[in-house]
């Protein structure tokens, strides 16, 4: 009420650490604080944006107890992997080299989103229960609580254990980003004609120009707008 203003006793709007931890759990309190902006920034307490990060870390907590059989057998062969585990793959190591850049420069905010993004991409992967599909889930989950460690060490290091990872989360290894699971095999190009956007279509990664040129001429709304001159 009335504008936002540093906390003092003298103004009497502290929050009060342990009534917060006493509803939401330390782990909240260090994520909120982590996700509310910069270290070296001033940043608003919210009790919403803290309830979000709480309703996150229950979403954590659920989809690994969900889980917990399967990735328990689970092992780490992708030898025969899909298109969806791939997608899966490519999400995690491509989220898992901004979060460690970031974590190397301090910016936790970032760090934070980073590891809600893996949660999301984990929770939209269909897993069609095949040893390939099964070792993708559980490496993104490995990566997640290694991810969220630092900020949240006590949920990570209850679903580390109850998953059936080896050790305890303080003495695993950071996860290595894998440079092969970012390779893409087809790529989706924006079709534009006269500076305005007509589709687009999907080429091989590895595709040349008069490939490229050939699909984009092939496709109706570029046939359309075109009036035959050559794109």
């Amino acid at each position: 009420l009335g504008g936002i203003e540093k906390m003092s006793k003298s103004k009497n709007n502290v929050v009060e650490p342990r009534e917060f931890i006493g509803k939401f759990g330390a782990d909240t309190a260090r994520l909120f604080t982590m996700f509310a902006g910069p270290p070296d920034q001033s940043a608003a307490w919210s009790d919403s944006g803290a309830a979000g990060c709480f309703r996150y870390l229950s979403r954590v907590w659920a989809f690994g107890v969900k889980h917990t059989a399967v990735v328990r057998a689970a092992g780490s062969d992708f030898g025969a992997i899909d298109d969806e585990a791939k997608t899966l793959r490519r999400e995690v190591h491509g989220l898992l080299r901004q979060v460690s850049h970031d974590y190397d420069r301090l910016q936790y905010n970032t760090v934070a989103s980073g590891a809600m993004k893996l949660l999301n991409a984990l929770e939209d992967f269909s897993n069609d229960g095949s040893p390939a599909s099964n070792a993708a889930l559980r490496e993104g989950l490995s990566v997640l609580l290694r991810v969220l460690y630092p900020a949240c060490p006590h949920i990570t290091q209850g679903l580390w254990q109850a998953l059936g990872f080896a050790g305890s989360l303080i003495d695993a290894p950071w996860p290595p980003v894998d440079e092969a699971a970012l390779v893409q095999d087809e790529i989706e190009l924006v079709l534009q004609v006269n500076g305005k956007t007509r589709g687009a279509i999907r080429v091989a990664a590895g595709a040349d120009k008069a490939t490229i040129e050939a699909a984009a001429s092939a496709t109706p709304e570029v046939a359309k707008f075109s009036n035959g001159k050559a794109v």
